[in-house]
């Protein structure tokens, strides 16, 4: 590898990143999840490989904390339960092991971020599908080619990068900006309303 090329690179495609997906998709896939932790919902994320990694990253920005102390918010990875993975893709197979833990964890206006270099994947796919049959609003960080997310999503955020690792660095950015604005709204929305908690959310299993 030419090390000098590869920085490079990496460097272009973060200065990408302001064009596209750009700041304002950002803001409206940020809004959309917090306006559904305000709701007393949850986000849901999922990927494969580095975009597990990448879901259980975000995930813990949201459950602890990036910036400010405030509230945890309801964020759960769909790539980190062994026993579920192994289940469902032991008895219904690899495709079904996010579906089927969308269809048992989520709820009309959560919130699933599908993260996929390829924007191919077929058990993000599924995962999309049936989390829009259910009623949840989908955000896909997507590679630079076409996918059929972009049809299924509520938005889709795409990251310019010749390579894998590249793309995973522009959605891990972009990921991070999401999870900044949610928490500045979400905590200035807390303070202007005192010092009483947001509704809690309806019961779950």
């Amino acid at each position: 590898m030419d090390v000098a090329a590869y920085l490079a690179s990496s460097a272009a495609a973060a200065a990408a990143l302001a064009t596209r997906p750009g700041p304002g998709a950002v803001e409206r896939a940020a809004r959309l999840v917090a306006d559904a932790l305000a709701a007393g919902g949850q986000v849901l994320f999922c990927g494969n490989g580095g975009s597990a990694a990448d879901a259980q990253h975000l995930a813990a920005e949201l459950v602890g904390r990036l910036a400010l102390e405030r509230p945890a918010y309801r964020a759960v990875a769909l790539t980190t339960d062994s026993s579920v993975l192994t289940a469902v893709g032991n008895d219904y197979g690899y495709a079904d092991v996010f579906a089927r833990q969308v269809e048992g964890l989520g709820r009309p206006g959560d919130v699933l971020v599908a993260i996929s270099t390829s924007g191919r994947s077929e058990n993000v796919l599924r995962a999309a599908a049936a989390a829009r049959r259910l009623g949840l609003r989908v955000v896909a960080l997507l590679g630079p080619a076409p996918s059929p997310l972009d049809q299924t999503a509520d938005l889709a955020l795409h990251v310019d990068g010749e390579v894998a690792g590249v793309v995973q660095q522009g959605h891990i950015t972009v990921g991070h900006a999401l999870c900044g604005w949610v928490e500045a709204t979400l905590a200035a929305a807390d303070a202007r309303a005192g010092p009483r908690r947001r509704e809690p959310g309806p019961p779950r299993p």
